[in-house]
Parts: C-alpha cells; structure tokens; sequence
C-alpha cells in the first residue's frame, strides 16, 4: 500500500481509504470483517459523514458499536467525517453552532474523543467564513478535531474560507472516476473550440489548484459513470473502456478495478481513492491498485478509452 502525504503538513495516509458510508444494515460481523481486511491491506483511513445511513450518524453508532476499538487500536486508523448536509430540506448549514454540535454528535457515535479529519460536506451558499473559522479555531482549541478540510468545493470557494481560516485545507473530496473525469479531461482539452471536455466546471482548475496548495484530492464514486448511474465496470454501454480495463487487468495479473483505481492513483497529484464497497475481496481488489506502475500510454489510453478526447 503506498502512502501519500494528506495536506501541506505532510502526514503519511494511505492512498486508498476505507468509506463507511454503507455499513448502515451490515451486521457487526460484516463490518468487522471489512474493517480487518482493510487493515490487513495497510488501509487504516476511515470516512464517515453525519448523514450516512439516513439517520443521522447512523453509520458512526454501527462502526464504532461492532468494533469497540481501544485506545491503542483507535490511535492507530485516521477517522475522517464530514458535515454541513441537511436531509430535511435539503439544505445546508456551515454556521459555527452546526458544525459544532455535528462533530460533538460525531464523537459520541463514534466513541472517540477525537476525529482525525473533518470535512465541510458541501459548498453553503450562505456560508459566513468567519464562522467555519471560529468552529475550526474551537474544535482544534478544544482538540476535538486535529485537521480540517472541504469536500465539493471549487478553488474559488475555498479561496473564500481561506480568507478567514488559519489551519490549513488539508483534502478536498470530489467525485472522480475513470467515466467521470471532467477535473482532469478539461485540462488536456483546454482552448480547443466546440470540445465539451475543454469546459471549465469547476471554477478553474481544481487538480492544479490542489497541487499548488497542498491539498489532497479524494476521489469518491470512483467506480461510477456519474451520480447514481451504477458502476462502469463490466457495462454494456462503455465496451471500449472496459476492453481495455481487461486487456491490462491480464498484462498485470489485477482485477480491472485494480487498474481502475491505479489510473486515480497514477496522477502526481497524490490523490486518494475513496472506496464505498461494503465487499471485502473488492477492498484487496483495491488495494492492489495502490501503487500499479501504469505507463502515460497506458494512462492516456484509459482516459481516451473513457470516451474522452486526447488530442
């Protein structure tokens, strides 16, 4: 399992992570087989979230009820959690007294007194910085929550929190995937006029701007098409792509979701492959993905193979 350095501060975190984000109706038996199986394959980073699971912090009570870790196991696993979704609009709340009392719920169902990472969930539109950074400034105070980070944010809009916020960004987790890859395609299509991919979506750049502040790109759904389009591997409607996942699959002795996560793996930015299986062998599939030496042809054929445009 190779590691990676998580944010400016440089802490060495796996490159794969383990998301709880589907533990809800496992049994505790199910979950701590997951659980020894990530580790057994160095992956000792955990996500959570405040809504996974529906009930609120549903996920955190099932994780932390089946493995009752101590505090010498607990010392040793990077929890993340995130939040600012609420469920019951939908809408969201970056105030200092959400952010506050989520995580305080956090501890309690995760039976910790303190989370490793805490991510805002989603981008507020009425967010007030100041308060994100005297919840930061508290919870670090307090030493509930050792470093901070975004998920979903465009550069621009952590621009924006950083014009009140002094701990450091340390992870922005987005969507990405082979099939959705519009963060990375836009830069190789960029300024070739009627290309779809050359469209900034992002505000501008979002992989070089993490690479230029140190913040670590997590990947979720990395398996998918889009939101809630089922996974690509073995589809009928992206045949070229998961030709080619087999061919080097073989060539590699992998599985092709092993392939599938080295092309997130590959890019220099040192990004994170945010799993959300609740399988154990896909986990091992996973991992053997870490650190696959896949060339810039192979790389670039994936991506081309993804249906997007590589001049």
């Amino acid at each position: 399992m190779r590691r990676i350095s998580l944010g400016p501060a440089g802490t060495p975190v796996p490159n794969v992570v383990a998301g709880m984000m589907r533990i809800r109706d496992k049994s505790d038996q199910e979950i701590r087989e997951l659980y020894r199986t990530a580790r057994e394959e160095g992956v000792d980073f955990f996500d959570h979230a405040d809504i996974y699971g529906g009930d609120r912090h549903l996920c955190e009570l099932r994780f932390s009820a089946a493995l009752q870790l101590s505090p010498g196991e607990r010392d040793e696993v990077v929890l993340q959690t995130k939040t600012g979704i609420l469920t019951d609009g939908p809408y969201y709340d970056s105030s200092y007294e959400h952010i506050v009392s989520s995580v305080e719920e956090s501890l309690r169902a995760l039976s910790t007194d303190y989370v490793d990472v805490l991510l805002i969930h989603r981008p507020d539109a009425l967010v007030e910085p100041n308060e994100v950074a005297r919840a930061f400034d508290h919870l670090e105070s307090s030493g509930k929550v050792r470093s901070f980070g975004v998920s979903n944010h465009t550069p621009r809009q952590i621009d924006l929190l950083k014009t009140t916020v002094r701990q450091p960004i340390v992870a922005n987790q987005v969507q990405l995937s082979l099939a959705h890859s519009t963060i990375i395609a836009q830069g190789i299509a960029a300024n070739l006029q009627g290309r779809p991919d050359s469209v900034t979506l992002d505000g501008g750049g979002m992989v070089d701007y993490c690479r230029i502040h140190d913040i670590t790109l997590q990947a979720w759904s990395p398996f998918q098409k889009g939101v809630g389009q089922g996974v690509f591997l073995g589809a009928d409607d992206f045949p070229e792509l998961n030709a080619e996942l087999d061919r080097l699959a073989s060539a590699y002795g992998v599985s092709p979701l092993a392939v599938a996560t080295a092309w997130i793996t590959r890019h220099p930015a040192g990004m994170q492959v945010v799993l959300g299986t609740t399988t154990p062998q896909r986990v091992v599939d996973a991992a053997a993905g870490s650190d696959l030496p896949l060339t810039r042809q192979e790389w670039y054929g994936l991506l081309r193979a993804a249906g997007y445009h590589v001049p």
